[in-house]
């Protein structure tokens, strides 16, 4: 669980400096959950382990336990240690009762909305990863466009790699915010996932998710080639494409709806 470049990703002095790393401990360790590296009930290492892990102080190591404790994610027992309680893929309580209520339709427009937003955010947190990653964050992304692919291949369900793939990104850009806000759309991120009730047998089939990864590509070579201005269009053409693929979807209810009139 070594994270060794998070210690010299910040050359800000005082408590500004303290506060980036611990946010950055943030990240890394909801990444470490989600990733399932850890397991949920699964007791971390010591705030002193963490530190030398991180190396950083142990001052920062508690901020950010604190962050976590307060998201509910970890939970610290007396005598006992810190402990996992969650794998939750929503960030602060106070998006919490928006997200349910949005989770409760299962209809394309949300799809749309949830779109909406991405393309506001992901461009700009492509534009950043192209500058900002480091080696380790840049060797992620790719990893995760990987498990992306195997997958695929292997005709299981690509939700989950397709939102790491793209959470990966917006860690690259080292400002925590951009995954926190990804964290709070959760599942709903990637509405196509089987799991999903915007899932069909097109969307779900190896054409339409193997040209998901074509896109996924571009996106990934422009980050790696440290092109700002490249990684922002492709990430725009790629959530565009989705706006596109589910208005489709919408012409083609209607579509189905007017032909069974005329039956």
């Amino acid at each position: 669980m070594k994270h060794p470049d998070i210690a010299s990703s910040s050359q800000e002095p005082g408590n500004a400096r303290r506060q980036k790393l611990s946010d950055r401990i943030v990240v890394a360790l909801r990444r470490d959950f989600l990733s399932g590296q850890v397991d949920i009930g699964q007791k971390l290492p010591t705030e002193t382990q963490l530190a030398d892990d991180f190396e950083v102080s142990r001052t920062v190591v508690r901020e950010a336990i604190a962050t976590l404790v307060a998201d509910g994610l970890l939970e610290t027992r007396q005598g006992a240690g810190m402990f996992v309680l969650k794998h939750q893929m929503t960030a602060p309580t106070q998006v919490t009762a928006t997200a349910k209520a949005v989770d409760q339709s299962g209809n394309i427009s949300h799809a749309l909305n949830v779109l909406e937003v991405r393309i506001a955010l992901e461009m700009e947190s492509a534009a950043l990863a192209a500058t900002r990653r480091s080696a380790s964050q840049e060797a992620q992304i790719q990893e995760r466009f990987f498990e992306f692919e195997h997958l695929l291949k292997q005709g299981e369900p690509t939700g989950a790699a397709d939102f790491a793939f793209h959470r990966a990104i917006a860690e690259a850009t080292n400002n925590a915010f951009y995954v926190e806000v990804l964290d709070s759309l959760g599942s709903r991120t990637i509405p196509c996932d089987v799991t999903s009730p915007y899932a069909t047998e097109d969307v779900l089939s190896f054409t339409y998710q193997a040209g998901l990864q074509r896109e996924h590509l571009a996106i990934l070579n422009a980050i790696s080639a440290g092109d700002a201005a490249a990684a922002r269009d492709a990430m725009r053409a790629h959530l565009a494409a989705s706006q596109e693929r589910y208005r489709q979807r919408l012409q083609e209810r209607r579509t189905r709806y007017l032909n069974d009139q005329t039956v």
